[in-house]
């Protein structure tokens, strides 16, 4: 019978052949609750059966608000089980943000855990597509329905409704230069494509248990645990990082694989007791997100051994990456200027890059950056403008500008997108000017990146008041909390009497990064 089997298209034959070949190993380890591929697959099928039957078709939208839990995996692997598509909501989200999400990928069935009900329900009335609200918990509100109910009333066999290689399985949804999130659309086939690239990186295998802290609405975590789950790897699940706890883990769980953003790496690092736990089954170290500095860098070497590795990519498609064999901070002056790139292109993957006319620029010269891969979304979702803009010519065009030397390795020069990195989160700052701007005192803004010791760079505000008007930077920054998560806030406010402009007369962006740039050490 396995000589027949056809071979992984879609992630429903993920789920399906890790149930049938490792069946009794384990898939997930969260806290006391420990569950095996079999079990793990018996709840899929049994939960994408029950929203079946409550009326959710091929290729509606189910979304989820919730902190990494069980469930949540639950409901990804449904939706693959079925053709239902995945909308994950980013929960550090302020509520307009959330409301906008939801309205855009117009769910029918919003799943989510009970500490947001009262989020949820201040919202609901702006919730025109949702059909049916299921709370996560044992005591959820009475205009919601309990997950586990509803999933115990679910088939076993799952629904009569089977996935293609090109149905859309996820919106990823990511932040834009407009202020407003766009949803990336990822196929079956794109989410096997992502799988297999980074189960190859990571060199993923059965008896592997990858360490997850990091959200799974990120792609990152998505790519991360499906890489080892696509192997017969182990997830190890945190609820939320600390950074005490996850060395615990590794020692307690003898974790193998770890995923971790540079500044929670730096968090790690910094415990004043690290020397005290066994980390030796670590064999993989990934701190893709960010850059990260060559002097944390090199404390992470000696700690950790050398295990890590940096990956380049976007929620839209992956790209690069900066091997174990290239981390050599004790080497030439070539290996340390390699540890400033971002790596060489996947296997899977072409990188070009291109000059504003989409031509590509010759070798050492800054261009964009452009990916074509297997990996790659189709589209925006309700957004074909975005999508004929950044899909060109078959190629994804990242908005990031950098530039390759002769040996293929890429590094990043700039942000086409005005972009900030701050702690692994992806920070525009359209949409923290927008913010500011909406505060009646605030006359003019401008946010840009800084650079800082904890968070690789931090979100600074330059701002202009109105004539007359006066407001504590306290004040303002509250203020943006009321419409922006709060790690897109600025950390810190000069208030001047004008902006630098260009002849133009856009602000230069470039003049204000001058101007608040640390002198070099």
């Amino acid at each position: 019978m396995l000589a027949n089997q056809a071979p992984v298209q879609t992630m429903r034959d993920v789920v399906e052949r890790n149930a049938r070949l490792h069946g009794d190993e384990l898939h997930l380890i969260f806290g006391e609750r420990r569950s095996t591929f079999r079990q793990f697959a018996q709840r899929a099928r049994k939960l994408a059966g029950a929203l079946y039957s409550r009326g959710v078709r091929t290729q509606d939208r189910i979304s989820i608000l919730a902190m990494n839990c069980p469930e949540y995996l639950e409901v990804y692997a449904a939706g693959e089980v079925a053709p239902f598509i995945i909308a994950p909501i980013n929960y550090r989200l302020a509520p307009p943000e959330i409301a906008y999400i939801i309205r855009d990928a117009a769910p029918v069935a919003l799943i989510f855990e009970q500490q947001y009900e009262p989020l949820i329900d201040a919202l609901r009335s702006q919730l025109p597509s949702v059909q049916q609200y299921i709370c996560i918990g044992t005591n959820g509100p009475r205009w919601a329905s309990s997950y586990e109910d509803i999933l115990a009333a679910g088939s076993e066999d799952g629904p009569p409704i089977y996935p293609c290689a090109e149905d859309v399985a996820a919106i990823m949804y990511t932040s834009g230069t407009t202020g407003r999130p766009k949803g990336a659309m990822l196929t079956h086939s794109a989410m096997i494509a992502l799988c297999d690239c980074w189960s190859n990186e990571l060199s993923a295998d059965v008896g592997d248990r990858i360490l997850l802290a990091m959200p799974f609405f990120h792609i990152g975590a998505r790519s991360q645990g499906g890489a080892v789950t696509y192997r017969g790897g182990t997830l190890v699940v945190h609820r939320a990082f600390d950074a005490a706890e996850i060395l615990e883990t590794v020692q307690r769980e003898r974790i193998t694989q770890l995923h971790l953003a540079p500044t929670l790496v730096q968090s790690v690092l910094n415990l004043p007791d690290i020397d005290k736990y066994d980390l030796s089954s670590l064999k993989t170290l990934n701190y893709a997100a960010a850059a990260m500095p060559l002097a944390v860098l090199e404390r992470a070497l000696q700690r950790f051994g050398p295990i890590l590795i940096n990956g380049y990519g976007q929620t839209e498609g992956a790209g690069t990456t900066l091997r174990k064999h290239y981390h050599r901070p004790q080497g030439s002056q070539k290996d340390l200027k390699r540890l400033t790139s971002i790596g060489q292109p996947v296997m899977s993957t072409s990188v070009r890059i291109v000059d504003e006319h989409d031509k590509e620029v010759v070798t050492g010269s800054i261009g964009e950056i452009c990916l074509r891969s297997p990996q790659n979304m189709v589209g925006y979702w309700n957004n074909s403008v975005a999508s004929i803009a950044a899909l060109r010519d078959g190629w994804l065009h990242t908005g990031d500008m950098g530039h390759a030397d002769e040996d293929g390795f890429i590094y990043l020069a700039d942000r086409k997108k005005d972009m900030i990195v701050s702690g692994g989160e992806n920070v525009y700052s359209r949409e923290v000017e927008e913010a500011l701007m909406a505060h009646s005192s605030v006359a003019d803004a401008a946010v840009i990146g800084v650079a800082d010791e904890r968070w690789g760079e931090a979100v600074k505000a330059i701002v202009v008041l109105k004539q007359g008007t006066e407001i504590g930077v306290d004040a303002l920054i509250a203020h943006c909390r009321t419409l922006i998560a709060g790690y897109k806030c600025p950390k810190s406010i000069e208030f001047v009497a004008d902006l630098p402009r260009l002849p133009s007369g856009k602000v230069s962006k470039v003049a204000l990064r001058e101007r608040y740039r640390k002198p070099s050490a």
